[in-house]
């Protein structure tokens, strides 16, 4: 039985991103190998096991917890098996049996047939600085020390803007046995950034995992909650508000440079959309929690500062939903704009009009992807008003849109599945 470790997505996180990422890739993988055992290798105080429904079949997914820690000792510290890794290699794969044998989890990981790296979909890279880099980057490196199988499912690679990250991705990069960008533009990128006889040769493009996630109807609350979303009859636009561009990025000095007011261009879009086109307007997180990126903790105070004034017309998700749930969510709506990329590609694959507001390049690839980069708005080049035009342009254009996507979306998915099957 072929034993699969999936790194950097799991459900441990209140980004339904990358929980898209991680229910996408099971769900090809269980459909592709149905008998392979699949295990999380991620960062987790605790081990614990998820269950995830593919096909009405309950697919266990174990998680082989990491530490990212000063405490370097611990025996699932990341720096820690590096170590005994870097001995394994250097004696021969000859070490002391209390020093890696009686090591569970680097027990578990060289019994592993093949290891397959999501980096939670864009951060291989360092635009969010070198510590994202390196939490990502430092298991997969302990796979490769370890001379197991490793590959890169779709994601964006890069960009690097300086020379540690730059130089130490090209390496791990000539290491892996396959890398899957998610947009043609990426191949391009990475095959130059390796070289034909370096590595070139095995960069491919496949659609974003999150094409393949299955929308699910939520349950008690929450479903009450949807309910009460299409009750007027109005036409439903669906706003996805990042907590993260509102604060700034991380560092909150506009770290992604946009050219615009991110907190202006929201209100503009909730005016316009409720205004101009008489319909309702529901905010929708995508990042949930109560950590300041959150997108929940966003739209909550947008709501409450603007409620007064579009009273019945707007409101916002109160309920926490996860990333199948949120893709049903996203399905009720006529019209979407997002600012978190799998928001985007939720409301994409279910054949929704959708305008995506671009902080970096991962947009117009993905979009490009399925014939929508027309319906990128860059918030670092465009101004508001070519954003709100685009916005204005979309909504004119919706049912064409929206037969376009529908026409693509079959083919989509069918492509996603199949392009796998080299790596199964």
């Amino acid at each position: 039985m072929k034993r699969i470790l999936l790194l950097g997505a799991t459900f441990g996180t209140d980004n339904m991103g990358v929980g898209a990422l991680a229910s996408g890739a099971i769900t090809i993988l269980s459909r592709r190998c149905p008998d392979a055992e699949i295990f999380f290798l991620d960062y987790g105080a605790h081990t614990k096991v998820s269950t995830v429904e593919v096909d009405g079949r309950a697919v266990q997914v174990p998680l082989i917890n990491l530490r990212f820690s000063w405490k370097i000792l611990l025996g699932n510290n990341v720096a820690y098996l590096l170590l005994l890794a870097g001995l394994r290699r250097a004696l021969g794969l000859r070490l002391p049996n209390r020093a890696d044998g009686a090591n569970r989890w680097m027990r578990s990981i060289c019994q592993a047939d093949l290891a397959l790296a999501v980096s939670g979909g864009d951060s291989f890279s360092d635009i969010y600085g070198l510590g994202r880099f390196f939490y990502v980057y430092l298991p997969q490196l302990l796979i490769v020390l370890l001379g197991k199988k490793l590959v890169l499912l779709p994601q964006t690679i890069g960009p690097f803007k300086g020379a540690v990250a730059r130089s130490l991705a090209t390496q791990l990069l000539r290491r892996a046995a396959l890398v899957y960008s998610r947009d043609r533009p990426g191949v391009r990128e990475t095959q130059a950034l390796l070289g034909h006889a370096n590595g070139g040769h095995k960069v491919r493009f496949c659609y974003d995992l999150g094409f393949a996630l299955e929308p699910r109807k939520p349950k008690g609350r929450s479903l009450e909650e949807v309910a009460e979303l299409t009750r007027s009859g109005r036409l439903l636009m669906g706003l996805n508000v990042s907590g993260l561009l509102l604060m700034g990025g991380y560092g909150r000095d506009n770290a992604f440079d946009l050219k615009v007011d991110y907190r202006n261009l929201v209100e503009r879009t909730i005016e316009f959309l409720l205004e101009r086109e008489n319909a309702d307007v529901v905010l929708v997180p995508h990042v949930f929690g109560e950590q300041e990126e959150s997108d929940s903790v966003a739209c909550a105070r947008l709501h409450e500062e603007l409620e007064k004034r579009y009273r019945g017309q707007l409101s916002y998700l109160r309920c926490t939903y996860d990333q199948n749930e949120i893709k049903y969510v996203i399905g009720q709506c006529h019209f979407f704009v997002g600012a978190r990329m799998h928001a985007c590609i939720a409301a994409l694959s279910q054949s929704i009009p959708t305008v995506g507001i671009a902080y970096s390049r991962k947009f117009l690839g993905v979009f490009e992807s399925v014939g929508a980069g027309h319906l990128v708005a860059d918030a670092r080049r465009q101004t508001a008003g070519e954003i709100l035009e685009l916005i204005a342009r979309t909504l004119r254009e919706r049912e064409a849109v929206q037969g376009q996507l529908r026409d693509s979306m079959g083919s989509v998915k069918r492509a996603l599945l199949e392009s796998l099957d080299e790596v199964a």
